[in-house]
């Protein structure tokens, strides 16, 4: 297996392991969507809250070139660094949500 396709699997991983995670309202399901051919992955929260509907995408990684863009980050968990504890290397990851300006100061890729 190659690098690339490790970091897919590291991905796919994770976010699977995320939905797993229960939410505190039982009408709002976890689900990952995959999208081999453009890789992009995402961990998106669908359902409803009482009266009010819930649509929340999480978690968007895209993987482009040889580094893993975090596109989005919208968890109380530190998905780059989980990353990093699964074997992407830090010098890899792209905080995408993250100014390009900025970036370099966050101890991950700058693009």
């Amino acid at each position: 297996m190659d690098t690339i396709d490790q970091y897919r699997q590291i991905v796919r991983n994770l976010l699977q392991q995320y939905a797993t995670f229960k939410s505190s309202r039982s009408t709002v399901k976890a689900e990952v969507i995959v999208d081999p051919e453009k890789d992009h992955y995402q961990l998106l929260y669908i359902g409803w809250d009482g009266s009010r509907r819930v649509y929340d995408v999480a978690v968007h990684i895209e993987i482009t070139g040889d580094k893993v863009w975090l596109q989005r980050d919208n968890t109380d968990l530190v998905v780059a660094e989980d990353l990093v504890e699964m074997g992407i290397p830090r010098g890899v990851i792209v905080l995408g949500f993250r100014p390009s300006q900025l970036r370099q100061y966050t101890g991950y890729a700058v693009a």
